[in-house]
């Protein structure tokens, strides 16, 4: 099962090139296709990376197409592409709005995905936030919160050990229908995303993972304390992994603006301060670094590995 190693903070990234929202993406990724994408995971897979995570939408209405782009490659085919030329980093989905398709429908993909990889999958869900998405698909948009919260019980029926699956709920229901192949992992890890009171909640009660979605790093202990109480009350005393995403990061002295907000400079300094996630309890972090180009990308990620990450633990 693909939980973190506890207490070493392990580090993943968000791939570029595959979804380009301008909130994060880099000029550069316009032009950028698959073989850069694939240059980009062998380098993560031999540096350390935890994992490499891919987003998901369907389609982007025109009224938001500005901000996001419409550039949002699918992540079942993104993650089994890139597991054909890695060999140990997980691949996560950051995050399936799943309550998009039918469960089985959803199982079917990423068990596939799960067993050709050799057992690599981490499968981040959540529920979504673009209505028209939604009703194109036919789906109560209103409802995505219930909707994510059956479907998350299907999967994990879909995804367990049985070849015929079964699960009866209000929205769902299959028996006797069976599917191959089976996940190669015994027991998928499923993390749920999300930030809200409802989502957090989700988290703590039905995930094995918590993806929050950039919480400042002055939110993130409270929102964990009350994820471990809900846990807690609710008599869970499985470990559950506890995500964060940091700051933007350069390794080094940069020589051009790379933003106020950018963490860069010295590998200790940095890792000293990418420490403190851990002491507020995360397990992973997921990094992003800016940058003008693949190279530059990759050697930033290089830097990390080999510089960086030594001093995290």
């Amino acid at each position: 099962m693909a939980q973190c190693p506890d207490p070493a903070l392990v580090y993943g990234m968000q791939l570029p090139v595959q979804s380009q929202s301008t909130i994060y993406a880099e000029p550069w990724e316009t032009g950028a296709g698959p073989a850069d994408l694939a240059e980009i995971a062998r380098i993560a897979d031999r540096t350390g990376f935890h994992y490499l995570a891919s987003c998901d939408h369907v389609a982007i209405p025109r009224r938001l197409a500005p901000a996001m782009s419409t550039v949002w490659y699918d992540p079942v085919a993104t993650l089994s592409f890139l597991a054909g030329v890695t060999e140990r980093v997980r691949l996560l989905s950051h995050v399936a709005v799943v309550g998009l398709r039918h469960p089985l429908v959803t199982a079917k993909q990423y068990a596939t995905l799960d067993h050709l990889s050799g057992g690599r999958l981490v499968l981040g869900v959540g529920a979504g936030h673009v209505p028209e998405e939604f009703q194109a698909l036919g789906v109560d948009f209103a409802r995505r919160g219930a909707v994510l919260d059956e479907a998350i019980d299907a999967l994990k029926a879909a995804l367990g050990p049985d070849e015929f699956p079964e699960h009866h709920g209000k929205l769902y229901a299959f028996e006797g229908l069976g599917q191959r192949p089976r996940p190669a992992q015994a027991r998928v890890p499923l993390w749920v995303g999300g930030s809200s009171p409802a989502a957090v909640r989700r988290a703590a009660l039905k995930g094995d993972g918590w993806l929050p979605q950039g919480d400042p790093r002055d939110r993130l202990p409270h929102q964990i304390a009350r994820l471990r109480r809900l846990r807690e009350e609710a008599g869970i005393a499985e470990p559950i992994t506890i995500g964060a995403i940091t700051e933007p990061l350069y390794v080094g002295e940069p020589g051009w603006d790379v933003g106020r907000r950018t963490l860069s400079g010295r590998p200790e300094a940095l890792a000293e301060s990418l420490r403190a996630y851990a002491a507020m309890g995360v397990n992973q972090i997921q990094v992003r670094f800016r940058s003008r180009g693949r190279t530059e990308l990759t050697d930033q990620m290089g830097a990390f590995g080999t510089e960086v990450a030594p001093h995290l633990n």
